[in-house]
């Protein structure tokens, strides 16, 4: 699985499950944000990230919603 911010890389090398992220100087932030607006976004990734290795797949999937 990979949590990243560029999800063609991540399917070019056969990441079977890609969460995407922000951005690449803050993949799982957002330092522009106040802190608890950026505490939940963080942890909404987090969230996705932990249902993608819960989630079956056949083939490369991009859990972006």
């Amino acid at each position: 699985m990979h949590v990243c911010t560029v999800t063609p890389i991540s399917l070019t090398v056969g990441a079977n499950r890609i969460v995407p992220a922000i951005a690449i100087p803050h993949p799982l932030g957002n330092p522009a944000l106040d802190p608890a607006d950026e505490k939940k976004l963080r942890r909404k990734i987090v969230e996705k990230a932990l249902a993608a290795l819960c989630t079956e797949v056949d083939d490369q999937t991009v859990f972006d919603k």
